[in-house]
């Protein structure tokens, strides 16, 4: 049987549009139930031009972050998955959504090294000689989780945010896809 995912999502979409293009060449068995995006986001339109049905969970609609994570709670209830896959979302899940769900997230670097939104920056200004990406999963700590993958990247002389962050995102594409196939086959230990 077919396992089933919610992909949550805030920004380009670039990863979860690995992932839609993964499952739409058969090469990786698993059915995308909903993107979810707390924000309007170019994301959104990748959902709809792939006929996947999407949800603005707009964070500053709702009246507090207890009303928005209930209404995200929700949602993923309803739509009754195997896995919800956190992919560029830039939200911070209630801790009562990641106690119910098996959720995993991409982070841009080795963690534990360089947790929280700015990784990359975090990286450089550490003088590190590399960094990575990181498949975790999701507890109720900022990139805390127990790691699941991770790929190395050297940090190259002259290196910027941008061109750092740009060869990450090559990988976290790839180990996204490969951790997802792992799960669809042979799940992933929590």
């Amino acid at each position: 049987m077919t396992k089933r995912i919610d992909l949550l999502a805030s920004g380009s979409g670039t990863l979860a549009q690995a992932i839609i293009s993964a499952v739409k060449s058969g090469s990786l068995d698993l059915e995308i139930v909903r993107i979810i995006s707390d924000r309007p986001a170019q994301v959104l339109n990748r959902a709809n031009e792939n006929d996947i049905e999407s949800t603005l969970l707009d964070y500053s609609r709702f009246s507090s972050r207890e009303e928005w994570g209930s209404e995200l709670e929700r949602i993923i209830d309803t739509d009754r998955v195997d896995l919800v896959v956190s992919v560029g979302f830039m939200r911070i899940l209630p801790k009562k959504i990641v106690e119910k769900f098996s959720i995993i997230n991409t982070h841009p670097a080795l963690l534990p090294n360089f947790p929280g939104a700015h990784a990359v920056r975090d990286a450089l200004t550490a003088g590190v000689n590399e960094t990575g990406t990181t498949i975790h999963w999701v507890d109720a700590g900022v990139d805390t989780g127990k790691v699941i993958s991770q790929v190395r990247i050297a940090v190259e002389h002259g290196d910027t945010q941008d061109s750092l962050h740009e060869r990450i995102k090559i990988q976290e594409r790839f180990l996204i896809v490969e951790t997802l196939k792992q799960f669809a086959t042979a799940g992933l230990e929590k």
